[in-house]
């Protein structure tokens, strides 16, 4: 999968958010990203914090072990999770 890469310490995961949905949910995985639909406005960082609760809820994590490294702004994100392993985060977001 290309959206998930392991590291040391976690992984690393590349999300395609899709703001204002009526849900959040993992919506699908293409070979590049997951996409991931967030039901926050992408309006003072809400997105961001609703798609880090969201990780940290779904893989059974502190919010402290998501990190937006890349793509605060934008739709594509890269997304690291401290202290999982690759095969974790597969089985817990795979669609």
């Amino acid at each position: 999968m290309g959206w998930l890469l392991a590291t040391q310490d976690g992984c690393i995961v590349t999300v395609k958010a899709t703001p204002r949905a009526r849900k959040t949910e993992v919506a699908g995985a293409d070979p590049d990203w997951l996409r991931v639909r967030v039901q926050a406005p992408p309006v003072d960082g809400k997105a961001n914090a609703e798609l880090t609760a969201f990780f940290a809820k779904a893989l059974g994590i502190p919010k402290r072990s998501v990190v937006i490294l890349t793509g605060d702004t934008s739709r594509l994100k890269r997304v690291k999770l401290l202290g999982l392993t690759a095969e974790a985060v597969t089985a817990c977001l795979a669609p």
